[in-house]
């Protein structure tokens, strides 16, 4: 599991074929990912799903379910496609359920998670008398949490995620068979350690009752740094203590993980102080996390400004006067038409990003493990339309 991670294996060759602006999955790089998930899998006995929330590309699903378990759902839509098209196990929690979707989403799903007891008793006869196979859950609040950034942070004050600790009775864990919580994001094995301690202390008296525990996402198990034996020891001692519990993780972006690029296009270069290379996409509309979070994307071949001899600001194709992706340099001038990869696109970019302004979404291409190129799916003005009416 520590074997270093293949090299991409898009040529300028591969460049020249494709459109601007596209997302690029990497198959090879998708399954070094997922061999990583498997051989978790393998020495811990737990279950892996793939958060759609974080990577919902559907062509690479029949890879992705060679190793995974199934799919986690955040409501009717998801469940839908988890159930169409990965054909695994279907997990489904939501903040709040609609009355009018509960029995479809029941039908498809496997586990069925409420975010409180009075959704649970609200909606839980209804799904069980949908689908009486259905297992249902609680997703609860341990009210720790390490999170690097309080937007992403689902166990910080006043949040609306979890049931606490103090809300939960006999009633409700009565009529539940699992408990689930989330509080990770984009962290390491340590964080994890933190979160069960405080998860135990605080809801161990029901795990006895119970038949699973879902660990949530935010485990970064495919970062290079990211130490796996930890999570290994863990998630076995965790088992120890409670061997008839089944175990479940739900990482999204591990899945997703520096998997494929988008590629852009120089579309013209101004100066106004700085020299500015407009391009074909837009951090607001189709990055938007390097905006929310925020973060710096990694440009292929680019450094730091200044760092290497030219030095461009790179600015998204939008009237939004903050539509820019940051400064970077490269080792020669920059020129209308040259290909731009911004690195690790593949996770929260594509099920976040918009049309705002027109702009049309990037085409999705797929470079398979033989070294053959398939443009996946091209967008343009229907796509923009339909979704206003």
């Amino acid at each position: 599991m520590k074997s270093p991670k293949p090299s991409s294996h898009i040529t300028s060759e591969i460049l020249s074929k494709l459109p601007s602006p596209c997302w690029v999955l990497e198959e090879h790089l998708l399954e070094y990912n997922l061999q990583i998930l498997s051989a978790i899998k393998e020495a811990t006995g737990v279950k892996i799903l793939l958060a759609l929330k974080g990577y919902a590309l559907w062509h690479s699903f029949p890879l992705v379910r060679e190793y995974l378990d199934g799919c986690c759902a955040s409501g009717l839509c998801e469940a839908r496609l988890a159930a169409e098209e990965f054909g695994k196990e279907v997990h489904t929690y939501s903040p709040a359920f609609k009355e009018e979707e509960i029995d479809e989403i029941a039908r498809l799903s496997h586990h069925l998670v409420f975010n409180s007891p009075a959704q649970l008793q609200r909606f839980g006869a209804a799904a069980k008398a949908a689908n009486p196979a259905l297992s249902l859950g609680l997703r609860v609040n341990p009210e720790y949490s390490e999170a690097p950034v309080e937007l992403y942070n689902p166990c910080g004050a006043y949040s609306r995620l979890g049931t606490l600790a103090g809300d939960l009775d006999e009633a409700s864990v009565d009529q539940i068979e699992g408990l689930h919580f989330h509080a990770l994001c984009e962290q390491d094995a340590s964080a994890l350690e933190g979160v069960l301690g405080v998860f135990e202390e605080k809801f161990g008296r029901w795990l006895p009752q119970l038949k699973w525990v879902n660990f949530g996402g935010g485990h970064h198990i495919t970062r290079s740094d990211y130490d796996r034996e930890k999570l290994i020891a863990l998630l076995k001692d965790f088992r120890r203590r409670h061997p008839h519990l089944e175990l479940y993780l739900e990482p999204g972006e591990a899945v997703g993980w520096e998997t494929g690029p988008l590629v852009a296009t120089v579309l013209d270069i101004v100066h106004n102080g700085i020299d500015i290379a407009i391009l074909d996409t837009s951090a607001e509309a189709h990055m938007p996390d390097t905006i929310i979070m925020p973060y710096r994307a990694q440009v292929r071949g680019a450094g730091k400004a200044g760092e290497k001899s030219y030095t461009y600001r790179l600015g998204g194709n939008t009237c939004l006067a903050g539509d820019i992706m940051g400064d970077y340099s490269f080792d020669r001038p920059l020129k209308i038409g040259d290909r731009i990869l911004f690195e690790d696109q593949m996770h929260y970019t594509m099920v976040k990003a918009t049309t705002f302004n027109g702009i049309p979404l990037p085409s999705i291409a797929t470079l398979h493990r033989d070294g053959s190129l398939s443009i996946d799916r091209r967008f343009g003005y229907n796509d923009f339309k339909s979704r206003l009416g």
